[in-house]
């Protein structure tokens, strides 16, 4: 058994009896049923995530994962392919919105290189697993091999491990890749079986011109290339970028041991479609952080089934809707563990009220 295989196989449903208690635990405490809405349920999901009836977040982390993309080439975005480089170095040298975000969650914030155009210079805080200078131009032929596509799944999955086994108790997702949402295009396109104008957006800003080449470039993609939506390796390898691929491995590595997954925007949820084709079990370990303004995200979550928590008209990636999703997370895990319930704060319920009055 290789490692997806093996790793899918260890991916077991969110534990009926934490939800159970977790949900019980709920009624009993010093507020009216479902008061604190959705954040019940949060602590709840994160209850059967986790497989306890006291989950905390304590240590999260922020995945961001970055590549370039060969289609880049084609005017499908507003800035030049150098700018995902670039960004990189930003990263790394905590100048950008996701690492102002991070340091505001608690978070620490993981930068990957994936497979930007040109190698960053070694640094401490950078992982990498390079698949190539950029993805194969998608109009003409596969993104990426199906062994390069196995080899970045994987390495995202040892990430997810090691990660892991060093304390993260959440992982959020962030991405970056000029190109990007050209290709998660293509892939939600072959996952929903959407026209290609239905699931294009205009990524950084592209002009309406722009928009139509980005359309044409999307249907010549599913053309060439007919991605499966039933195998996610094919996926990646005829139209996912190297971002995506290790995206999806810390995916399923980190619902294999049982640790939610916190999506960012249209790219990262492009990634999970491709971790649902390897695995659909993963899917109750996603937690949807905000619906992005990107046209076909919401469509995206359609298909997972998710509901974001936010809508704040975010479009910029990174992992910045999952890094402010991270504190609500927190605070729904502290509510649940931390709040007194009736008994303990000798504070009449609901129950024991319409008891003594009847």
């Amino acid at each position: 058994m290789d490692l997806i295989e093996a790793t899918c196989a260890a991916i077991a449903e969110p534990e009926p009896s934490a939800i159970q208690m977790a949900a019980a635990h709920q009624q009993r405490l010093t507020k009216p049923p479902g008061s604190l809405g959705r954040l019940e349920d949060l602590s709840i999901w994160l209850a059967g995530v986790r497989g306890t009836a006291t989950p905390r977040v304590v240590q999260p982390v922020v995945v961001v994962v970055a590549a370039d993309h060969g289609v880049s080439v084609a005017g499908v975005s507003a800035y030049p392919r150098e700018v995902t480089g670039q960004m990189l170095r930003n990263f790394l040298s905590g100048g950008a919105a996701i690492n102002v975000l991070g340091r505001v969650a608690g978070a620490r914030v993981v930068i990957v290189d994936a497979g930007v155009l040109e190698p960053p210079a070694a640094h401490a805080a950078l992982i990498s697993l390079r698949g190539g200078a950029g993805t194969f131009d998608i109009r003409f032929g596969p993104a990426m091999d199906r062994a390069t596509a196995r080899r970045l799944v994987e390495g995202g999955i040892t990430l997810a491990s090691t990660l892991i086994a060093g304390g993260a108790d959440a992982i959020a997702l962030g991405d970056m890749g000029i190109g990007n949402t050209t290709a998660s295009a293509v892939l939600v396109a072959a996952v929903s079986g959407l026209p290609p104008a239905a699931v294009t957006g205009s990524g950084t800003g592209v002009s309406a011109e722009g928009l139509r080449q980005k359309v044409e470039v999307v249907s010549q993609a599913l053309a060439v290339n007919r991605p499966d939506p039933a195998d996610g390796l094919h996926l990646l390898s005829a139209a996912g970028g190297f971002e995506h691929a290790v995206l999806a491995g810390v995916t399923l590595g980190a619902a294999a041991a049982r640790v939610p997954v916190v999506l960012d925007g249209f790219i990262t949820t492009a990634a999970a479609l491709v971790a649902r084709a390897l695995c659909p079990a993963v899917v109750p370990y996603l937690l949807a952080s905000h619906r992005s303004m990107e046209l076909a995200h919401g469509t995206a979550l359609e298909v997972l089934g998710l509901e974001p928590l936010l809508d704040l008209r975010l479009r910029l990636g990174e992992g910045s809707g999952a890094a402010l999703a991270l504190p609500l997370l927190s605070a729904a895990a502290r509510l649940l563990t931390d709040m007194a319930t009736f008994d303990e704060a000798g504070v009449s319920d609901a129950g024991e009220l319409t008891h003594n009055e009847s």
